[in-house]
């Protein structure tokens, strides 16, 4: 693979660290290219790397018996991606694949840890996201349990745009079904009343953002609520995309 020279402060979790203890991660961090689709990790897998996205988006999913997916968590380029290695078996407990394409940087975890143990700025971050990651995904549960399928769309598509930094999302209606643990269907139903309504404007493969401000009103408060819990916890690394 030619070296590739994107900048490791691309994700934001990077950016907010001091030259000193950027520089005792990239002495370890390696830029990979994702490519959408891509399976990092099946379940039952050993976790050897963790991701700090920079417009790569990575989704945890739960894959249940009949091939359903549903997804747990997502990481862009305001975390990371492959903390949970940390625990005793380092086991995957979900598939992590890659949702929507572009870089990220790698490290393996032994490495991550050493310089995290090292480093107290470091590991005060890595706690705090932690933190932030957790409520997001209890959040994500209540929301899958009570909230209509355009609401979520909407929070999902919002999430998205947070992560990926650009209008156009190059996604399908089956993969975003596949995310919402919801029938396609359904997904074309809401994507085309989004679209009547201005809020979105559909091509093959993609989604563009056409009115930040709608998405918003129709979301279920759960979207407010994990953004304004991330920049609690991580004042800076959170910026919202301003509205189109």
């Amino acid at each position: 693979m030619a070296e590739n020279r994107a900048d490791h402060r691309m994700n934001r979790l990077l950016a907010a660290l001091v030259p000193e203890d950027l520089a005792a991660l990239k002495a370890h961090l390696e830029v990979v290219n994702l490519t959408r689709g891509q399976v990092l990790y099946e379940p039952g897998d050993t976790l050897r790397f963790s991701y700090f996205p920079h417009d790569a988006v990575i989704s945890l999913v739960n894959v249940m018996e009949d091939g359903g997916t549903v997804e747990m968590a997502v990481f862009g380029r305001e975390g990371v991606c492959g903390l949970l290695a940390e625990l005793a078996t380092r086991e995957a407990f979900g598939r992590y694949v890659v949702q929507l394409s572009g870089s990220a940087s790698r490290i393996a975890f032994e490495r991550l840890n050493e310089v995290r143990n090292a480093r107290p700025a470091i590991r005060w971050l890595i706690m705090n996201y932690s933190q932030a990651m957790l409520m997001h995904t209890f959040q994500n549960v209540s929301c899958n349990a009570v909230h209509p399928v355009e609401a979520r769309c909407c929070r999902w598509i919002l999430t998205m745009h947070d992560r990926a930094g650009q209008d156009t999302l190059l996604l399908t209606h089956e993969f975003l079904a596949e995310m919402l643990g919801v029938q396609r269907s359904s997904v074309s139903i809401v994507t085309r009343t989004l679209q009547t309504a201005g809020l979105i404007q559909q091509a093959r493969g993609s989604i563009t953002v056409t009115d930040r401000a709608g998405l918003e009103e129709v979301a279920c408060e759960c979207y407010g609520k994990i953004r304004r819990m991330y920049e609690r916890l991580l004042p800076g690394t959170y910026t919202q995309t301003q509205s189109i």
